[in-house]
């Protein structure tokens, strides 16, 4: 048997803030109907696969991938309709890109906010860089506290605001005049993240370059691209070309690239896969609207946050999982989601499995 180690942890030369935190946790899914991280639910056409693994026969993987992805970068102009005037930055996913913004905007005592709640990693990459984080509360309806954010930006100065735009966990869309004073009256750099912007019908690139502080981010997580890790920030040279120098060098593999590439070329496939998933997340916001003891909240997403009125979300959460459906508990994680919960949109099948768990589960 191997000694047990007497080390002692208070010795080890961990800065104390990350010893203070828990790593992100993905709870077990194999087995059950997985709705809990608003992924893409529709696999590829058969003869779209056939094509896909033809098309990566003969990459180079003895070779190190193209450094700055610039094929990818002319496909994501020409299916994102992005101008030469603005650069593009590679990321693995766009939790990547959050913390290189974070990384470069933070100096001691620098500050990054953003509405809350709001999507995680604003706040987990703030702390990974030693910056501070602020969250301004919402409003009771999950809409921007526009004299909130207006104070903090005041008090804070904040180096970076971030505003997902629509909103995760919430789902909503931003008021666009909020939005817009929010660009307006900050001195820092504000990052509009449309990841979500497939379902939506809303972007910001259309006043790219008309304020000097705007950068827009977006991902291919939600448009069915989960499995390739690839998110992308548009913006200004000024910008991004700071940013470009903290980017890990190959960060954005030869299959990604190539994959990413071949399926943009198919745009309309996930296009109409979107469709789908908006037309069945309307079919399941009007049942659950209708469901005793579920208040669901209006989504421009591909999920659904809801309240449970009667049990406890957790224990919701759990029998939901006794019947062979994951989807996520949000009680904990901010006091505005006290008995929340939020379900994916699936298939037609995998939805309806929900709605008859959930049916047994408030039984």
């Amino acid at each position: 048997m191997k000694p047990v180690s007497t080390f002692d942890s208070k010795k080890m030369r961990v800065r104390e803030e990350i010893q203070a935190l828990d790593a992100y946790r993905v709870v077990e899914s194999e087995g059950l109907i997985k709705l809990d991280a608003m992924e893409n639910p529709y696999s590829w056409p058969k003869s779209m696969q056939d094509e896909w693994l033809e098309h990566l026969r003969g990459l180079p993987l003895n070779r190190y991938p193209d450094p700055n992805g610039q094929r990818l970068k002319q496909t994501l102009r020409d299916k994102f309709d992005i101008g030469h005037e603005m650069e593009i930055l590679l990321g693995n996913g766009s939790d990547e890109l959050i913390q290189i913004v974070q990384m470069c905007m933070s100096t001691s005592g620098s500050v990054m906010l953003s509405p809350s709640p709001s999507f995680v990693m604003y706040e987990m990459a703030a702390k990974f860089v030693g910056a501070k984080f602020i969250g301004v509360p919402l409003e009771s309806d999950f809409s921007v506290d526009l004299s909130a954010m207006r104070a903090a930006i005041k008090r804070y100065d904040p180096a970076a605001i971030f505003l997902a735009y629509p909103n995760n966990p919430t789902g909503n869309l931003f008021d666009r005049a909020a939005v817009d004073e929010i660009v307006r009256t900050s001195r820092g750099l504000v990052v509009v993240d449309e990841a979500y912007h497939i379902f939506a019908n809303s972007s910001y690139y259309d006043q790219l370059g008309l304020h000097d502080n705007l950068v827009v981010m977006r991902t291919l997580s939600k448009l069915g691209l989960a499995g390739l890790r690839l998110g992308f920030l548009v913006g200004p040279k000024t910008w991004l070309s700071e940013f470009e120098k903290v980017r890990m060098p190959y960060n954005i593999g030869v299959l990604t690239q190539a994959t990413a590439e071949f399926a943009l070329q198919r745009l309309d496939v996930f296009e109409q896969q979107a469709a789908q998933i908006v037309a069945e997340r309307e079919r399941l916001f009007t049942v659950l609207a209708n469901t005793t003891d579920i208040t669901p909240y209006p989504s421009q997403t591909n999920f659904i946050l809801f309240r449970s009125d009667r049990l406890p979300a957790t224990e919701l959460f759990d029998r939901l999982i006794e019947q062979g459906v994951l989807i996520k508990n949000c009680h904990q994680s901010d006091p505005a989601l006290e008995q929340c919960l939020r379900v994916s949109i699936g298939t037609e099948g995998d939805n309806n499995a929900f709605l008859a768990a959930l049916e047994k589960c408030l039984a």
